[in-house]
């Protein structure tokens, strides 16, 4: 292997083509393109200016780009197929050349410099290929949480909610119905769509992201789609049938108004749609209202003609989500229980009694007994002791 064979196979490259695109592959091959000094100089500032904000290792720069192109050796090797010798030789063929590359990238004192870690693409590559059932390719990589643009494209998350099964306190019960259905769709059995129906601060997103979070080293990632995006779930979910990882579509805070054209996307894609919905996706839905509906007398006697049929089919989208947790506000007991495990496992100093009298005066002021309301007085108690 030499510069000019390297730089051939890396810029026509057929498995990797996309990673010529990329400023820091693209800096490096302009490196061995480089005719004088302003250019070579040029080259290995553009290296440096995208390795450094992810640090100085040249390699695992590299390696990490490779593992979040999504291309066809990875797709064929999450699916369970064994790529064929012709496939297998143009692997092995780019992985060399981009290991050459990488490790005689030496600039010449005076210029940006970095380190050169471990090359061993090819072992590396082959040992990452043996996971990615759940480690996944592409964006699935690195990142374990997405929204979705206007467009329809998943956009990673790159700083997601830490939340732990192990800060969620009380709703044991609601929370073991979840976390049931997850392992069943983790174990490819027959997994709901779930709504998680209840009172404002009792915990169904938290609940939601714990689990995803729980399960984000066994293969789950989760997607999270605004309501006026709702609309994009049909493509989105062709785009990740044939992935090996599973999925959980999270709409948050779910409502709509009679008439809402969301309303149609969302039960055609819970029930009803020509396309079934593939077995590595599920759809969790959070929201204060039973019925999903933000319902008025006026829609109750609108002029419709079918005025009956259509708040039945309304009121009925609810039980298009094959399993409903319902998260009902903790009475006085339980909300002192969560206040004084909260404030346990924080450290306080306070009376057991300061904290009952302080906390049932601060739900007062904060409308009702919820976990969330718990939360903060704690977070408020921590702040004045410090």
């Amino acid at each position: 292997m030499n510069a000019r064979r390297a730089v051939l196979i890396l810029k026509h490259a057929v498995i990797f083509h996309r990673l010529a695109e990329d400023p820091l592959i693209g800096a490096l091959l302009r490196l061995y393109e480089a005719e004088g000094e302003a250019s070579a100089y040029e080259a290995a500032a553009a290296i440096a200016r995208s390795l450094y904000p992810q640090g100085t290792d040249l390699a695992e720069a590299v390696f990490q780009r490779m593992i979040e192109d999504d291309n066809i050796y990875a797709r064929q090797c999450a699916q369970g197929k064994q790529p064929d010798a012709a496939l297998r030789g143009q692997l092995v063929m780019e992985l060399e050349a981009l290991s050459w590359a990488v490790e005689h990238a030496v600039c010449k004192e005076g210029y940006p410099a970095w380190a050169v870690g471990h090359t061993d693409f090819m072992n590396r590559f082959d040992a990452r290929m043996q996971h990615v059932a759940t480690q996944g390719y592409g964006p699935f990589a690195s990142h374990r949480v997405f929204t979705v643009d206007a467009g329809g494209m998943l956009v990673p998350v790159r700083h997601p909610d830490p939340i732990a099964l192990s800060d969620l306190y009380g709703y044991e019960l609601e929370r073991g119905k979840v976390l049931a259905n997850t392992r069943a769709l983790l174990s490819c059995l027959p997994a709901s769509n779930m709504l998680l129906y209840g009172d404002a601060g009792t915990g169904k997103s938290s609940t939601v992201k714990a689990v995803a979070n729980e399960f984000a080293s066994s293969g789950l990632r989760l997607i999270q789609i605004e309501k006026q995006r709702l609309n994009t779930i049909p493509a989105l979910l062709d785009e990740l049938a044939e992935n090996p990882l599973k999925f959980i579509l999270f709409i948050d805070d779910l409502s709509f108004a009679s008439g809402d054209g969301h309303f149609n996307a969302l039960k055609t894609v819970l029930e009803g749609s020509v396309a079934a919905r593939p077995s590595n996706v599920v759809v969790y839905a959070t929201s204060n209202r039973r019925h999903l509906i933000s319902e008025t007398f006026s829609a109750r006697t609108g002029d419709e003609i079918h005025i009956s049929d259509t708040l039945q089919e309304i009121a009925g989208l609810s039980a298009r989500f094959g399993m409903i947790v319902t998260f009902g506000k903790p009475d006085k007991d339980e909300y002192i229980r969560l206040v004084l495990r909260l404030a346990k496992k924080s450290g306080l100093a306070a009376t057991e009694d300061e904290l009952i009298a302080e906390a049932e005066a601060f739900a007062i002021r904060s409308g009702g007994r919820s976990p969330r309301t718990a939360r903060h007085y704690i977070d408020g108690r921590i702040s004045m002791e410090k």
